[in-house]
């Protein structure tokens, strides 16, 4: 086995950039498939015959069990081999896409996202959780810093590459390219990363990893189903308190364990609770942000999806060069400091994009998403890299797993939430009142049904509506969100560790400092 030396330059193994091109590689491979269904939904709607409900599963599945699995999978890790179970984890999306590619019917292709999120969450939290093990902490903020802007350079790709392999290929196409994509990740886990665990963490308890399972994965689903059923609706209060249950049973049955699966512990450092909670809010802000972009983009502005997907590389322009520049500003001003500015850039981006009106092209879009995208990189990546670096070497896994759960919950709840308030803004300003029953029901589902209402009945109005009322719910989601992000920078500010002082070391008395010559 090979292991990795940390207590000095010079003994830090030289593979270590080569392997964090192996984990580079594999969270390309979950970034780039976030996105890329959400092209083929509608294609494989007509195809498959797939009811609105279904296509929601389609996406949801692997959201809920790649939510749900994070925290056992990175025990996994720690209890048997970071880098074995992250080949595993590949193994199992590779697995899990080629039956999707094969399959025709809607409930297979359930079937197969829920594999892939098997495989998803085992990949996510390794993937950081073998970083503080290869660098120290000089150079584990650029670590981090490639990681995240490898996850996340998938998510506008997936709809560049898929609209394209749509426009030549069958729906199955878009499950099929993650087959080399997770082989060449597997084959550089093989080669180039070592392999690091803990032999002595807790054993996997079968039943604290149901009820983790279990617990998170319904408190997801609520969360999903609530903007269509209602928060009130007694179906999704029932599965918020079935929620509440299996996680407060997991949490005793956790406390009463002499070696627990799930470290709460790890909250009682300061810097990892607090930073996670950063990274949390800014997933917040970030979903809601990813929510609504690409249907402005495509029925407001009019672009098709491989068009949508170039049109988002703006963020990623400023996420790349927060990533590149986070690690020699932490170095100089500490994280606090970092944290704080980053956060305060992207809520002057998200109030910049609040004053977008229907008349606005896509060049001001242009300006604040690489505004966002700039203080995206410069608040999350050093969260995330002060958060592992507060971490016990030794639950790496386990924590980096928490860390990744909590932040998956956060992004779900900034779907579910600026949904709804998109959805009922929406509605609100929606001018249906002259359409029969069923068109004024299609229309108020979604700007999208809106545009498809307009082109069949040849009304200009109902188009002119749904726009408009759409940048108006689009502006408010961005607002909110602003206020969000400016609300975690006050408590960054406020609560993140500052950098520890070094150390005073008084300057010597030249009277007392023997001259060499006379020696």
């Amino acid at each position: 086995m090979v292991t990795i030396k940390n207590t000095a330059t010079s003994q830090r193994d030289p593979r270590r950039w080569w392997a964090l091109g192996a984990l580079v590689a594999s969270m390309l491979v979950l970034g780039f498939d976030m996105t890329i269904l959400n092209v083929a939904l509608p294609t494989m709607a007509r195809d498959l015959g797939a009811s609105t409900g279904r296509q929601q599963w389609m996406a949801d599945a692997y959201v809920v069990v790649f939510a749900s699995l994070m925290l056992p999978a990175g025990l996994l890790g720690d209890r048997f081999g970071r880098r074995r179970m992250l080949i595993a984890g590949l193994g199992v999306f590779l697995a899990g896409s080629l039956v999707g590619a094969l399959v025709d019917d809607v409930t297979s292709v359930i079937v197969a996202r829920a594999v892939m999120g098997v495989g998803g969450a085992l990949v996510m939290p390794l993937a950081m959780a073998v970083l503080p093990s290869l660098f120290e902490s000089d150079e584990r903020t650029k670590a981090v810093g490639a990681v995240s802007a490898a996850s996340a350079l998938g998510l506008p790709l997936g709809p560049i590459v898929g609209g394209w392999l749509l426009d030549h290929f069958w729906w199955g196409s878009v499950f099929l390219i993650n087959v080399p994509m997770a082989a060449i990740g597997i084959a550089a886990c093989v080669f180039l990363l070592p392999e690091t665990s803990d032999p002595g963490s807790p054993r996997v308890d079968a039943v604290s990893t149901a009820l983790t399972a279990s617990g998170l994965g319904i408190l997801i689903y609520a969360i999903i189903e609530a903007p269509d059923r209602g928060w009130g609706d007694p179906l999704i209060l029932g599965f918020f308190a079935t929620s509440a249950i299996l996680i407060a049973l997991l949490v005793v049955r956790e406390r009463r364990s002499a070696r627990p699966m799930l470290d709460l512990s790890l909250f009682t450092h300061r810097g990892f609770l607090v930073n996670t909670l950063a990274a949390t809010l800014v997933m917040f802000v970030l979903s809601g942000l990813m929510f609504v972009l690409p249907q402005y983009l495509q029925a407001v502005l009019g672009h098709d999806a491989f068009a949508t997907g170039v049109r988002m590389l703006p963020m990623m322009g400023g996420l790349l060069v927060a990533a590149q520049g986070a690690a020699p500003l932490v170095s100089r001003f500490g994280p606090r400091a970092v944290i704080s500015v980053g956060l305060v850039v992207l809520a002057f981006a998200a109030f910049l994009g609040s004053r977008t009106t229907v008349r606005d092209g896509y060049g001001f879009t242009a300006l604040w998403l690489s505004i966002a995208g700039l203080g995206f990189g410069l608040a999350v990546v050093p969260a995330m890299d002060a958060a592992l670096g507060a971490l016990p070497r030794d639950r790496a896994g386990s924590g980096s797993g928490l860390l990744m759960t909590v932040r998956q919950v956060g992004g779900a709840i900034g779907i579910a939430l600026l949904g709804s308030l998109l959805a009922g803004a929406y509605q609100d300003r929606l001018d249906i009142s002259a359409l029969p029953h069923t068109a004024a029901h299609s229309a108020a589902d979604s700007v999208v049904g809106a545009h498809m209402v307009a082109a069949r009945l040849g009304d200009r109005a109902l188009a002119a509506s749904a726009n408009a009322a759409y940048v108006h719910g689009m502006d408010l989601v961005l607002l909110i969100g602003g206020m969000a992000a400016l609300v975690t920078a006050l408590l960054a500010a406020a609560l993140v560790p500052g950098p520890r002082p070094a150390p005073h070391v008084p300057e010597a008395d030249p009277a007392m400092v023997p001259d060499p010559e006379n020696a």
